[in-house]
């Protein structure tokens, strides 16, 4: 049980710095839709797709590991 708190305090982290790397325009102003860039639908390419997936992965397994942490 001590091995599922550690895996989940590293997944947690792990999601924690893949979501800090999505940088998305910046600025607060882009936090109240006025970012102005224009580029609502662009496709994600390269490093930004990977991240996106990453993001996925660790939140489903941070999801899994709470859910076995709960359980036992």
């Amino acid at each position: 049980m001590e091995l599922l708190n550690i895996i989940q305090v590293v997944i947690a982290v792990s999601l924690m710095i893949v979501i800090l790397m999505q940088n998305r325009g910046g600025g607060v102003s882009g936090l109240f839709g006025g970012g102005g860039e224009g580029n609502v639908y662009a496709s994600k390419r390269g490093l930004e797709k990977k991240l996106f997936y990453a993001t996925i992965v660790l939140s489903v397994l941070f999801f899994a590991i709470s859910l076995a942490n709960i359980i036992m």
